[in-house]
């Protein structure tokens, strides 16, 4: 019997760009789906503070337009949480099928961790609920406890994700519990202790890990640039952000190469752990998906651009 040949579906990046050599006043693409048998991939950096359902939105939109069809799929391969950016696969057409496989493969992050502190959701959405001391942290202590952390291990999920619990988001549990300590209720290790019980572990592994830089008194050079974005769409003000840059607390830039379901705020949380303190996740990219690179994402307006008419 012939074997099936493998789909192969359009990859809509920078690379493609630059072949057509066409600006976005025009559509990039046929307005017949039926040209891409085996769908289309688009590699997207996903903006700050966009939730992935965001991105799959707004690409839908233009793309049902583009093409004239309703029904037409679009997903992504692997979400990323809102105050993350980085590599967001968006498949469209018969390429939803690939998204499963997509999401499988290995994925890089550059991690900003701040010590001395955690939140509730383990990264900046929260504010923070507990200070720890942190005068101990230094860039020999981290470099030195990285390499405990290569191979394969089991992962707690931090509370405030997407990950299904019969059939109930984690998140919402999360919520409900946060609600419950704003109105006095058993405190901050309420999240630990639930994610203990309420989440099982998960094998992950990592496979890579290198300490980027490391910054005594935390990172004085914040940029605006986030902001900035932030007025040009509304909507993505929904996201809370809080600021702990005054604090003056340790971070480390971290890169780290892991396998599927690996929750970076996770890793955040038990570093500082490993580290005798506390930390959280202040900044995350994923860099790599795969064979996927950030520097080949599209942002929102190019990925937009592929299926604009010149009327629009």
């Amino acid at each position: 019997m012939q074997e099936k040949s493998r789909p192969c579906p359009l990859i809509a990046d920078r690379g493609f760009l630059e072949r057509t050599g066409r600006d976005l006043t025009c559509p990039l693409l046929s307005d017949a789906i039926d040209d891409y048998p085996d769908g289309i991939i688009i590699p997207v950096d996903k903006p700050y503070r966009w939730t992935s359902a965001d991105v799959i939105r707004k690409i839908k939109f233009t793309a049902v337009r583009h093409f004239r069809k309703k029904n037409l799929k679009v997903g992504h391969a692997g979400t990323l949480d809102p105050l993350a950016t980085g590599v967001l696969l968006v498949c469209i057409g018969k390429a939803t099928r690939l998204a499963e496989e997509l999401q499988s493969h290995d994925k890089e992050y550059i991690a900003d961790i701040t010590f001395g502190a955690t939140t509730p959701s383990y990264d900046l959405e929260k504010e923070i609920d507990r200070m720890f001391p942190h005068g101990h942290i230094t860039k020999e202590a981290v470099i030195r406890i990285l390499p405990d952390f290569l191979g394969e291990q089991e992962q707690v999920a931090p509370l405030f994700s997407a990950k299904s619990v019969d059939g109930v988001r984690a998140y919402e549990l999360a919520r409900r519990l946060y609600r419950q300590q704003d109105a006095g209720g058993q405190g901050a290790g309420i999240f630990d202790s639930a994610a203990s019980d309420v989440l099982k572990t998960a094998r992950i592994t990592i496979s890579d890990i290198e300490l980027l830089r490391f910054r005594p008194a935390g990172n004085t050079a914040k940029t605006s640039t986030a902001e900035e974005r932030d007025e040009e769409d509304r909507r993505s003000l929904r996201i809370n952000v809080t600021d702990n840059s005054a604090l003056g607390l340790p971070e480390a830039v971290i890169r780290i190469v892991c396998s599927k379901g690996t929750y970076i705020r996770a890793f955040a949380r038990d570093l500082g752990e490993a580290l005798g303190s506390g930390a959280h996740l202040s900044s995350l990219q994923r860099s790599r998906s795969g064979i996927f690179k950030v520097g080949d994402a599209l942002d929102m307006d190019s990925a937009a651009g592929l299926f604009r008419n010149r009327q629009d």
